[in-house]
């Protein structure tokens, strides 16, 4: 499996290590559906439910391994661990941090695919949620994110070319520059 990361990126850390990173990133059109048969994820079942506490989100693996996933290029499989937790928050603010973090993954897909008009819906909108995040938490950090990081990555999304071919030739490949870090402090 070829991998790539972004020239100059810092080291990644993992927060939930001893969970596996899938043989491949999902992108339609390239390798096969995760869920499908001949899929990494074929008749694996998540049982994981602890919930995402806004001041706790080191306590929620399903959370933790979507950030994994997604600093490490699997943005499809990303969106997937953060969807159930979005469909059960309650608060605004999380619910509309979840669901940015789910657009921005999806940007990662669009930018892999090389479908640029995607990639500024997609980033645009994650944009306006983490500035909705932000509005509802009254304040810039929430779940461990920066909220104002957020909006700045999902803004170089949305003004990032996308190339003009897919990336076929690599199993993962890094679209981000900056990773997603858990921060100390309130939220």
């Amino acid at each position: 499996m070829q991998s790539q990361m972004p020239i100059g990126r810092d080291p990644v850390p993992r927060y939930v290590p001893e969970w596996a990173l899938p043989a491949y990133a999902f992108v339609p059109g390239l390798w096969p559906h995760p869920r499908r048969p001949g899929g990494h994820a074929h008749g694996i079942v998540d049982a994981e439910t602890a919930p995402l506490l806004s001041d706790q989100p080191r306590a929620c693996r399903a959370f933790l391994r979507g950030l994994d996933l997604f600093n490490h290029g699997y943005y499809w499989e990303a969106h997937e661990a953060w969807e159930g937790l979005w469909r059960d928050a309650q608060e605004p603010a999380q619910k509309a941090l979840l669901q940015g973090l789910i657009r921005l993954a999806a940007c990662g897909v669009k930018l892999r695919q090389g479908l640029s008009q995607n990639v500024c819906s997609h980033a645009q909108a994650a944009q306006a949620l983490f500035a909705r995040a932000q509005k509802e938490a009254g304040h810039n950090l929430l779940c461990g994110l920066d909220l104002p990081l957020l909006q700045a990555l999902a803004q170089q999304a949305w003004t990032h070319r996308a190339p003009r071919q897919a990336q076929a030739q690599v199993a993962v490949q890094v679209v981000f520059a900056q990773p997603l870090r858990l921060r100390e402090g309130s939220g």
